[in-house]
């Protein structure tokens, strides 16, 4: 058993513990002899006691924040992008790609769950493949059930080597359950997936929302989406035309 220092500073307290009488003496004489340690007779240790309660009494109580307040928190609106572009030094060689699709068949797989959504993302992935140059024959539209199904519609697509690139489309919209964390993350994680085992592009156009509203502000994910399909989709076959090249 460890011995105890005694200049610990944690001391329960300084009262000294009175032996226990061999007679049997109760607390009472404890008291008695504490009393005649301090040179303070009882009464006027109980005297002492009573006033130390009413000064403790008198303490102000800290006041804490009322509900409700005017006092407001300045909070800085989050932001998604960084202003600025790239910039890359002199000297060095640089593949990019153009969202061109002029020469390019692609894919697209959209979910059905929350068509009123994905049906507008959709309509702004068309319209940007028509600017873009692709042609409408060489577009296939892949409906799936919901957002959980887009990975695998998307490995379909991409393994059948008809596509330079695939862009997925759908929505998921929070709930009162953990239903839309499960589906957001193993949506996104699949499609990474489908990118990384079949070495096409494809690009995440699925929106997660807090509720519908906020889709208004967000549709033009679909053509942000198809952009980047053919950008990456350019770059593959820029990058590819290099190594031929180097050989």
């Amino acid at each position: 058993m460890s011995q105890i220092d005694d200049s610990s500073e944690n001391v329960l307290s300084e009262r000294p513990l009175a032996e226990p009488d061999q007679d049997g003496s109760d607390a009472r004489e404890e008291e008695g002899a504490w009393g005649a340690a301090t040179g303070a007779t009882p009464a006027e240790t109980d005297a002492a006691e009573t006033e130390a309660v009413e000064v403790a009494d008198d303490v102000p109580e800290p006041e804490l924040p009322q509900p409700g307040g005017t006092e407001a928190i300045a909070v800085e609106p989050s932001q998604e992008h960084a202003a600025g572009e790239l910039k890359i030094p002199d000297g060095y060689a640089v593949l990019e790609g153009d969202a061109d699709g002029s020469r390019r068949a692609v894919g697209v797989v959209v979910a059905r769950f929350n068509g009123g959504v994905t049906s507008r993302l959709l309509s702004r992935a068309l319209e940007e493949l028509d600017t873009a140059g692709v042609r409408r024959d060489a577009i296939t539209v892949l409906v799936v059930p919901g957002a959980f199904e887009l990975p695998l519609a998307a490995t379909a697509l991409a393994k059948t080597r008809r596509f330079a690139c695939i862009v997925a489309l759908g929505c998921v919209i929070r709930g009162e359950t953990p239903h839309f964390e499960y589906v957001a993350s193993e949506t996104a994680s699949g499609l990474q997936l489908a990118a990384l085992e079949t070495g096409v592009p494809v690009s995440f156009g699925v929106l997660t929302l807090d509720d519908v509203a906020q889709a208004d502000t967000r549709v033009e994910k679909g053509a942000e989406a198809v952009r980047t399909a053919l950008e990456m989709a350019d770059v593959f076959a820029h990058l590819r035309a290099a190594a031929t090249a180097s050989r």
